[in-house]
């Protein structure tokens, strides 16, 4: 009852800014600021306020908040909970992660919108190790850019998640959107390294509203094999609800 309990509060809080309406009157959609794993050089704007709810295998449940504290920066947390959602127990509640992402350049004719965060929000924590079998982006720099085909934008960048290594990984993605109602998105992640595998992720997002999203991906597609620790790694299925607004 408790994780039932929890579940209808978290989907309660995500869908009564929907309920309530909103007096703004502009229909066009705000940019994205990630896909489905990958950043985008898209921030929020100033005073801009963004809640994401995703639910993903074994019953566990990541949520995050994300602020425009200043123009151009972006700033926030995240937090997993594992076996959330079923009769598996016992529910496990991982430690705050941090996010932060500045946008310094945005985009001309030929050079893309770029921009340079961090984010410390990985997947599949290991209770052993304390850290997470699929490591959060760390350090990274994005670049945004539409291509010749118009709401078709390519999305590419690098990144450096542990400083105990400094190994530079790469990623890429790309997603495109049919008149604000719908997207298409394709990424290729954790680029470089053979003995950290690469990741092929798809998804569609769904605009409900200009402001409330419904993500359905698939993360690590073909992928099956065993982590390092022995875990099984598999495919698997992905939502996210994303509603954003202002102060």
């Amino acid at each position: 009852m408790k994780k039932i309990s929890s579940v209808l509060m978290l989907l309660m809080l995500a869908l009564v800014p929907v309920m309530a309406g909103d007096d703004k009157k502009e229909t066009i959609v705000l940019p994205d600021v990630e896909m489905i794993d990958v950043p985008t050089a898209g921030i929020l704007d100033y005073y801009g306020f963004m809640v994401k709810t995703r639910f993903y295998s074994e019953g566990g449940v990541l949520g995050s908040l994300n602020f425009g504290v200043l123009e151009r920066l972006n700033m926030g947390a995240s937090m997993t909970v594992d076996k959330l959602i079923g009769s598996a127990s016992p529910i496990r509640m991982r430690r705050p992660e941090i996010k932060v992402k500045f946008r310094f350049f945005d985009g001309g004719y030929y050079m893309p919108a770029t921009a340079v965060g961090y984010d410390s929000q990985g997947y599949y924590y290991n209770t052993v190790s304390k850290k997470y079998l699929e490591k959060g982006k760390g350090l990274y720099l994005v670049g945004s850019k539409e291509l010749g085909v118009s709401n078709l934008v390519l999305h590419g960048g690098v990144n450096v998640p542990d400083f105990d290594n400094n190994y530079f990984f790469g990623f890429v993605g790309a997603n495109y959107t049919v008149e604000d109602k719908l997207a298409f998105m394709l990424e290729y992640d954790n680029l470089f390294h053979s003995d950290d595998p690469s990741r092929l992720n798809a998804g569609t997002r769904i605009y409900i509203t200009p402001y409330f999203h419904l993500d359905v991906g698939m993360r690590e597609i073909g992928r099956n094999g065993n982590f390092p620790n022995g875990d099984r790694r598999k495919a698997e299925r992905v939502v996210q609800l994303k509603y954003n607004t202002s102060f």
